[in-house]
């Protein structure tokens, strides 16, 4: 059976900064040899630029580097819209936030701004009640540095997939609105209930 395709809807930069702020861990994915190396790591949006860590172990870390390609999806939330929330008669659907980025990656060599990138990604992490503070004294800080290769990258295609009922009537539109906060908030409980009791 073949599916319409979803409705998408091109949206600015601004919102997609808020997504990249909100869900800023990334799936990270370069190409060599016909091969896609994929990684899940925290970006951090600075400057109109991406800026990460990465394994040293990792395969993809020689990749990210050299000025190569990059792709770079952020997730926001999403769920399975039933007909019955809406006030007027509709197909199922899926409704989702994703923002595409394609850009040119640099490795950053200096260990004081890998130092100091990884204090400032974890002072943005912990907002806004900053519980914890990465002291740049820790040792253990100091004896990682050795294993982590910090990167850049430079912005050059964006493209924000918003899919939220927008074409629908107002009222339909705050249902499905409603039906995203309420379905992200059971569902993650019930997912972790499950994983966490299979551990």
């Amino acid at each position: 059976m073949k599916y319409p395709p979803p409705h998408h809807q091109d949206n600015d930069q601004n919102h997609m900064i808020e997504v990249i702020k909100a869900y800023p861990l990334a799936t990270v994915i370069s190409i060599a040899d016909n091969t896609p190396f994929i990684s899940h790591l925290p970006l951090i949006f600075d400057s109109g630029k991406l800026i990460g860590h990465i394994d040293i172990y990792n395969p993809q870390a020689r990749l990210l580097k050299d000025d190569n390609d990059v792709t770079v999806i952020f997730s926001g939330p999403q769920c399975y819209i039933s007909p019955s929330i809406y006030s007027t008669t509709q197909l199922p659907t899926w409704n989702y936030i994703k923002v595409h980025l394609k850009g040119h990656v640099k490795a950053i060599e200096s260990k004081a701004s890998l130092k100091q990138s990884l204090i400032t990604m974890t002072e943005f992490l912990e907002a806004p009640n900053h519980k914890y503070i990465l002291d740049p004294k820790n040792p253990r800080l100091d004896r990682n540095l050795d294993y982590i290769t910090m990167f850049e990258i430079t912005i050059s295609n964006w493209e924000g997939k918003f899919k939220l009922s927008q074409d629908k009537k107002p009222k339909d539109i705050n249902n499905a609105r409603e039906e995203l906060l309420k379905s992200n908030q059971e569902s993650i409980k019930q997912f972790l209930d499950n994983v966490f009791n299979n551990l």
